[in-house]
């Protein structure tokens, strides 16, 4: 009995060791998914929202303002008041970059129009140039947590790797049906590149 228990021990052991290479084949395969972009020629719009200028190291501080621009956009039901909408999507522009990710920048929350006749007070609206983009997907999760991770790994790609050779034009998130549970979403971020 027991040349038997240690038998069934080592094959459960085997068995681990094999489950537990498989889910990190498996999750290493996901990130590399992650980072291996689409590469996509996406057409001019127009975004109509609100505005702020902004810097990544203003925001990792209380003084940023993207979480409290996505709080106001949200509360006072923002996409709603936006008229010609082309979609149901909500659109996070990055945009007069100064210089590159290190450097300040314009963000615009709101929604693509076919028109940008009749801009409601306290909105913009902005041209974003069409041109070749790297297409990222977020993991899915929590919004707060997926987003800033992805620029995170966006950021630190190298010059050579697709999506590390940005333009630093205007990059966007797009937040559509996948985005309808902010603790659970997917979003597409779309980086500007030569």
């Amino acid at each position: 009995m027991l040349k038997h228990t240690r038998w069934m021990m080592r094959s459960l052991s085997s068995g681990v060791v094999l489950l537990v290479t498989f889910v990190v084949l498996t999750n290493a395969k996901a990130r590399e998914d992650s980072m291996n972009p689409k590469v996509a020629q996406q057409s001019g719009f127009t975004v109509i929202g609100i505005s702020a200028r902004t810097s990544n190291a203003r925001e990792i501080t209380a003084e940023g303002v993207i979480g409290k621009m996505w709080g106001r956009f949200m509360q006072e039901g923002l996409l709603a008041k936006i008229p010609h909408k082309a979609d149901q999507a909500m659109v996070a522009v990055y945009t007069d970059y100064a210089s590159d990710h290190d450097g300040e920048y314009t963000f615009v929350l709101g929604a693509k129009v076919t028109s940008d006749a009749d801009v409601p007070a306290g909105m913009v609206a902005r041209r974003i140039p069409g041109g070749k983009f790297a297409v990222f997907t977020s993991e899915k999760g929590p919004g707060v947590k997926v987003v800033p991770e992805l620029w995170m790994k966006i950021n630190s790609l190298p010059k050579s790797a697709v999506g590390g050779d940005r333009v630093y034009g205007a990059d966007f998130e797009v937040y559509d049906e996948r985005a309808a549970d902010p603790q659970n979403l997917l979003v597409d971020v779309y980086v500007g590149i030569k």
